[in-house]
């Protein structure tokens, strides 16, 4: 087999499966392990899989910039926002990550809720302006361009002055054996501190990041207290999110 057959055929056999073992895959073919490996190592390279210990997962197709996504799952993101807002009550303390759904859910707050919202997104920030009963305490540090997000030391040092009732962490990947995952380190770092100040974590995943990875692991998936995926994600999807034990529930 042709190499380019044989990577076409790692892409489709990842499309179906939504894994690669390597070892498995070089005895099916009759080629050795270091020969697959290298296949997955160029692919992943280009971006079409992650490279996991002993075989690969689908990429992220989330991980895209902050205009690019927004033209991503973009009815689904809808939804989820309005599900997570749903979840915040007055007088709670909230933390709101990065994304175009955490936009979306800050969109779909009640006008009149009173509560304390900490982020490092200005994009968030601006979005919650208008809501006058709302204070907004915003992180600053060095501008992620790529997902309009502030991070750097500076912003997890001041993470470590709050305690929160609830964190909404964006993400790129949920992946019950990867966990959950991002594309940049520094970015990671900063979920990371936020996670670790919230009494609750809570993600709000459109499909494409759905048993999905990305390079950096934030936390694994029974570091949440709930999961929000849209509405027609399939009985298949959901049996596997929910075998790490976590609570899945569909946006309405």
């Amino acid at each position: 087999m042709l190499t380019a057959q044989r990577r076409q055929l790692i892409l489709s056999r990842l499309a179906a499966h939504g894994q690669i073992v390597a070892v498995e895959l070089a005895e099916e073919l009759g080629t050795s392990e270091d020969t697959i490996r290298r296949d997955l190592r160029e692919l992943a390279q280009q971006g079409k899989l992650q490279r996991v210990h002993g075989g690969a997962l689908p990429a992220s197709v989330a991980a895209g910039d902050l205009l690019m996504r927004e033209q991503v799952s973009s009815l689904e993101k809808q939804a989820l926002g309005r599900c997570g807002a749903n979840l915040i009550q007055p007088g709670q303390v909230v933390i709101i990550d990065g994304g175009t759904t955490a936009i979306q859910l800050a969109r779909h707050l009640p006008a009149d809720l009173r509560a304390t919202v900490i982020t490092h997104s200005p994009n968030v920030a601006v979005e919650l302006a208008a809501n006058r009963y709302i204070d907004i305490i915003v992180l600053g540090g060095r501008l992620f361009r790529h997902s309009m997000v502030n991070v750097g030391a500076s912003v997890i040092e001041a993470a470590s002055r709050f305690r929160a009732d609830l964190f909404f962490l964006g993400v790129t990947g949920v992946h019950p054996e990867a966990g959950l995952s991002t594309g940049d380190s520094e970015e990671a770092d900063v979920k990371r501190a936020l996670h670790a100040r919230a009494a609750e974590t809570i993600v709000l995943a459109s499909s494409e990041k759905l048993l999905s990875a990305s390079a950096f692991v934030v936390a694994p998936m029974h570091g949440l207290s709930l999961l929000v995926v849209p509405a027609n994600t399939r009985p298949k999807t959901m049996t596997a999110l929910r075998a790490g034990g976590i609570k899945v529930q569909k946006a309405s």
